[in-house]
């Protein structure tokens, strides 16, 4: 099921947003970008509709990934 991001308190969603980067340990090129710097991105690309919050209720999981 997709969560709307925009159904999310804020300070829920920041949270949500920054445990998905740090668990994610993505490679982000030559350059570090600092954890606001990518939780802005992520955030970004949940208003712009490339990415959505799913939540699983078989395994009781949330998760951000590509919309499809």
């Amino acid at each position: 099921m997709i969560i709307p991001w925009q159904d999310l308190d804020p300070h829920t969603l920041n949270n949500l947003i920054e445990y998905f980067v740090l668990r994610e340990g993505t490679d982000y090129g030559l350059q570090e970008k600092s954890l606001q710097e990518k939780v802005d991105e992520v955030k970004s690309q949940l208003i712009n509709g490339t990415v959505a919050i799913f939540w699983s209720q078989l395994h009781e999981t949330i998760d951000i990934k590509p919309v499809k």
